[in-house]
């Protein structure tokens, strides 16, 4: 796919997912769900990993301890988790061409948010080293929010962040990892486009208006926005 061939913009805001597309935190996640399954002696790998990115946290949770066959309750696994995370969270990095696009499309006075399946809490732990450039955004929804009922592939996230900027859902544009974004956000009514983990299949993004290998690629007045 190529920008020049699918866009159809232009759009008037833009939609941000965090996890694998702001944040470096899938890996992250890898290294706690391995040390858990590692507890009973099972294995956590790409063929099990690639069917959760994206979930929430319910989902995930009871998709890995059923897959794993885990002799835990899928609430026993988040508590085990929690402790884990909180210690990895606070040192996530930013994705490659991430923080540059958020300063671009602020300054150009570009409508911005971020749409994640995360927590509030859990948000606040990854954002630790990048408070300021995400204190750019417009408005900020986590899978918590009082206003959100079900999680993504459900479109209530960005449909959510497109209420609160005050932009119609077929004028935003959200940028996703996991397929499951990417059918919350077509869902939505939205545009879409993937930057996925290099390793997921192609074919799991055959929904999505285009496919980057990272936000470096971005090309904003493809999409009738200002050009970097």
């Amino acid at each position: 796919m190529t920008q020049a061939a699918t866009a159809k913009g232009p759009v008037k805001a833009v939609i941000f997912d965090m996890d694998g597309l702001l944040l470096d935190t899938e890996g992250i996640y890898t290294e706690v769900t391995q040390m858990i399954a590692e507890r009973y002696g099972r294995t956590f790998d790409w063929s099990i990993k690639q069917n959760t990115i994206g979930l929430g946290a319910g989902d995930l949770s009871t998709y890995i301890v059923k897959a794993l066959d885990l002799p835990i309750t899928p609430e026993e696994f988040m508590a085990f988790r929690a402790p884990l995370m909180a210690e990895r969270f606070p040192h996530a990095m930013a994705m490659a061409g991430a923080e540059a696009l958020v300063r671009h499309l602020k300054a150009k006075g570009i409508p911005i948010a971020v749409g994640t399946s995360s927590s509030r809490h859990y948000f606040a732990q990854k954002t630790t080293l990048h408070q300021e450039w995400f204190s750019l955004f417009d408005t900020i929804v986590t899978a918590d929010d009082p206003e959100v009922k079900a999680a993504k592939p459900a479109p209530d996230i960005f449909l959510t962040a497109a209420r609160r900027l005050g932009v119609d859902p077929k004028d935003c544009l959200v940028f996703e990892d996991s397929p499951f974004g990417i059918t919350a956000a077509k869902t939505a009514g939205m545009y879409a486009i993937a930057v996925p983990d290099p390793a997921m299949s192609a074919e799991k993004y055959l929904h999505a208006d285009d496919k980057l290998k990272s936000l470096l690629e971005f090309q904003p007045q493809v999409w009738g926005l200002p050009g970097l």
